[in-house]
């Protein structure tokens, strides 16, 4: 960490001092003449100058910001020292008006250092609003963009992850859904999640929901993205403003169940340098209950039954903090920095009350059971990214590393009696206390060529290598009389993940019809040790030439306009999922004594062939999204439990682990196939108010033979989300601004190979209030607001028959306030200027 913060604090004061020695304005060479526009913004209906409205100056080729200001009162403004052999892009925004662009470019005949001045007139914006009645209308960009090939979710509009993390956000958006443990799952599917387009190693709980612009969902990507996305890639893009001058956002919030947040965002944007700080803080509490039920069986007749019932007081809190800067080197070339350090802190108290059951349902004896569980963890992620633009339009090469770290300790006390029905001592009290540390290292270096060929062709080429290290070290102890035993269940457990990949891509058309073809090439190598045993394991993909199919993933997509605002789509790829560090860590988790869990060091990753057929049609109030796809997974990792043998209940004897315990862990089946429809619409009805529903409809078939046993399953499934937002602005300064959300969705059963995941839904809403001038909003809402959400699964074997659910959340509710502000004329940076001074975007009135 040290030498990242030595590096971001040299390149710091270099670059100052860089800045504060320059000769010539960033847009304008040392012999060129300057140029200068001046203009007026003001309302087309009444000729009436607009005060504060925006306007932004980009350079055309590059989109790179050259300038901007906010107009007088008067709607004024006047934009210097640009170059004159520039073509630039004038765009104009102001409240509750259409957005105004324009092409403009300078009289390049001019000679010497004369300033050149464009006069643009008056630029008239036409107001988006109506009135009708006492109500006024404001035209709204949709929540939801739908294309073919992705889905963008823009987060600001989600009024019920106001104040929270990623965890909610992905709760509120269309085909995603997040489980009891806080996993997400896109069309039932493990995505691979990204952070601005990079592999992370923050949770998506560790990322405030205020750190979020927009998520983008890819549920069939091509050859360009890691193959290591066989159930689709989520794209989170955190903010970083570029508007001119300074500018920053300040949130605070409170709720309950002890729910604490705060939030700090500045931006300074000064001719070449962006540089942008983020300060967060994350609080939260809950009890949460659990319950399990179970018949245990011989040879499929029930012996007796056993029953609990736990709850969990969890206690949260993250602190995170982001910085970094973008220097515009010139036109052309862009290097950025960015820098986030986060740290966690849990807590989770939890008490089981157990009754074992004979084959009459009478009590043959009572357990309680306590966990005291204390954990931390620290994150880092250090991103330096490069990127030129060639003089071709579109042409550009980039370049990136990507570096996270993270470590991580647990401790915990489990504390277990037992009694008979009167009260007398069943058994001895038994103690475990557990500890463990983690150390995860993570390098990404890529390089991006993309080389465009005329107005339909494009070439999209690229290198990328992934290095993952991880070391775990798990001790387990007896404790008994003030002494400890050491458990066989301890280990330490290490890792080394290699992924070398290369790709290229061709986008083209062919007789009406647009495709693109890719293909990448990975090797993939798992190195995995035992220490304590020297037991060595993992994989190799490919491991000799013959094998040279299990690198290769090609993709194809073929797109065709059919009408007016219609198009459809056929693609199709090949994917791979490697099973992740818990999946094959063998470690026993005894968290709860009736239902342990353990990973699986022979794993092997599965390949997925997906199809999907698309088709997308945009209209005047809204848009439909319908897709058909098939997905055939070899070597389908799923989960298999059965009850523990008599070897592994010696093992773990003094770990106070019942008999009859259930042990779950992963295995590869032979394969799955998922056929499924999934069907999306947005929809204006009226003018204040649109909905988003989403329905996915799946058959799945899971062929899987383990021991001799047939696991074998299949069923149907159905996921339904329905996303309601209304806006009201109204001439009473009360009622103006406000906005209501309610999301709704409904799981329903699936099929899994010993059994099914039982249904679930849940209900969020939130309100929000705009005030001072659209610079403050209030922000009330509710996760949860039935309590329902909870995950449950019934198992059917012939060893037990069990129905249980876990939740990990609690119903809460949250208020959060938050303020922005920004001064373009703000200057860090000063020099003189022909006797002012001035920057390189003199913006002032």
């Amino acid at each position: 960490m040290k030498p990242v913060l030595v590096l971001f604090i040299a390149s710091f004061i270099t670059i100052s001092l860089c800045a504060q020695e320059e000769k010539a304005p960033r847009n304008q060479s040392a012999n060129a003449a300057p140029g200068k526009l001046i203009g007026k913004i003001v309302d087309a209906k009444n000729n009436k100058g607009l005060d504060a409205a925006s306007v932004q100056l980009f350079e055309k080729n590059t989109n790179t910001l050259a300038g901007g200001m906010l107009t007088k009162p008067n709607g004024d403004f006047d934009i210097s020292h640009l170059s004159i052999t520039d073509t630039f892009k004038l765009v104009a925004t102001a409240i509750g008006y259409a957005k105004q662009e324009m092409i403009i470019f300078f009289d390049k005949s001019a000679k010497g250092n004369e300033t050149v001045e464009k006069d643009l007139g008056n630029i008239k914006l036409t107001a988006e609003s109506q009135y009708l009645g006492s109500v006024t209308v404001v035209a709204q960009k949709p929540a939801l963009q739908m294309g073919i090939d992705r889905k963008t979710f823009d987060v600001e509009k989600n009024l019920a992850s106001a104040g929270g993390t990623g965890i909610d956000v992905m709760r509120n958006i269309p085909s995603v859904t997040v489980d009891v443990d806080g996993n997400v799952l896109l069309r039932n599917n493990s995505p691979q999640i990204f952070v601005d387009g990079r592999p992370t190693i923050l949770t998506l709980d560790q990322i405030p929901a205020d750190n979020i612009e927009r998520v983008e969902l890819i549920t069939n990507p091509s050859a360009k993205f890691d193959a290591a996305s066989t159930g689709g890639i989520i794209n989170v893009v955190l903010k970083k403003n570029k508007k001119l001058g300074l500018n920053g956002l300040a949130s605070v919030g409170a709720g309950t169940p002890g729910i604490y947040t705060g939030n700090l965002a500045l931006n300074l944007r000064q001719g070449k340098f962006n540089f942008f700080v983020n300060g967060n803080y994350n609080e939260s509490g809950g009890r949460a209950k659990s319950e399990t039920y179970r018949q245990n069986k011989d040879n499929g007749i029930v012996q007796d039954y056993f029953n609990q019932v736990a709850y969990t007081d969890r206690e949260r809190r993250f602190y995170s903090v982001r910085f970094g800067m973008d220097f515009f080197l010139d036109n052309r070339n862009t290097f950025t920095i960015t820098q986030n350090i986060g740290r966690g802190k849990f807590g989770n108290f939890e008490d089981q009350n157990q009754e074992y059951l004979d084959i009459h349902r009478q009590a043959d004896h009572y357990g309680f059971r306590t966990s005291d569980n204390r954990s931390n963890n620290e994150r880092s992620s250090t991103q330096l990214i490069f990127k030129h633009n060639f003089v071709e339009s579109g042409k550009s090469i980039s370049a990136d590393i990507n570096y996270n770290h993270g470590t991580n300790d647990d401790n915990t006390n489990i504390l277990n009696t037992y009694a008979y029905p009167d009260g007398s001592i069943y058994s001895p009290d038994s103690r475990v206390r557990n500890e463990g540390a983690g150390r995860n290292n993570q390098l990404t270096i890529q390089v991006d060529y993309v080389d465009p060929n005329g107005e339909n062709n494009k070439l999209e080429t690229g290198l990328r290598t992934y290095i993952n290290d991880f070391t775990s070290i798990f001790n387990a102890y007896s404790v008994n009389n003030g002494s400890e035993f050491k458990l066989p269940l301890s280990n330490h457990y290490k890792y080394q993940e290699m992924v070398h990949a290369a790709y290229a891509t061709y986008t083209g058309k062919w007789q009406g019809i647009g495709y693109q073809a890719g293909l990448r090439a990975e090797y993939s190598k798992f190195d995995g040790e035992l220490v304590d045993s020297a037991q060595k394991f993992g994989y190799q993909f490919p491991q000799q030439l013959k094998n040279i199919w299990d690198a290769l993933f090609p993709s194809l997509y073929l797109s065709k306009t059919i009408g007016e605002g219609q198009e459809i789509q056929l693609n199709y790829s090949r994917r791979i999922r490697r099973p992740d560090f818990w999946q094959m860590n063998p470690f026993v988790d005894i968290n709860d004594p009736l239902n342990i869990r353990q990973g699986n060091p022979a794993l092997r990753p599965e390949f997925t062939n997906s199809f999907e057929f698309n088709y997308n049609k945009t209209y005047f109030t809204g848009s439909f999204l319908g897709v058909i796809y098939f997905r055939n997974t070899q070597g389908d990792i799923t989960r298999y439990s059965d009850t523990i043998s008599a070897e592994q209940f010696e093992r773990l004897n003094n770990a106070a682990i019942d008999p009859s315990a259930i042990l779950s862990t992963f295995v590869n089946a032979q394969y799955q196939n998922r056929w499924g429809a999934e069907l999306t619409l947005q929809q204006k009805l009226g003018q204040q108010l649109d909905i988003t529903p989403t329905v996915d409809m799946q058959y799945k078939k899971v062929v899987s033979n383990i021991n001799n046993t047939d696991l074998s399953n299949e069923g149907f499934n159905i996921e339904a989300k329905l996303i309601i937002n209304y806006r009201v602005a109204a001439k009473s300064a009360f009622w103006n601004k406000w906005s209501f959300q309610a999301t709704g969705e409904y799981e329903s059963p699936e099929v899994v190979p010993q059994g099914k995941r039982k249904e679930m839904y849940g209900i969020d809403l939130g309100l929000r209030k705009e005030f001072l001038k659209n610079k403050a909003t209030f922000t009330f809402n509710v996760n949860d607001l039935f309590n329902s959400r909870k995950r449950g699964i019934i198992s059917d074997t012939e060893s037990f028959y069990q129905d249980a659910y876990r939740r990990w959340n609690v119903r809460s509710f949250r208020v959060t306030l938050t303020y922005k502000f920004g001064k373009t004329d703000f200057q860090l940076f000063k020099r003189n200027n022909n006797g002012h001074g001035q920057d390189d975007h003199d913006d002032r009135d």
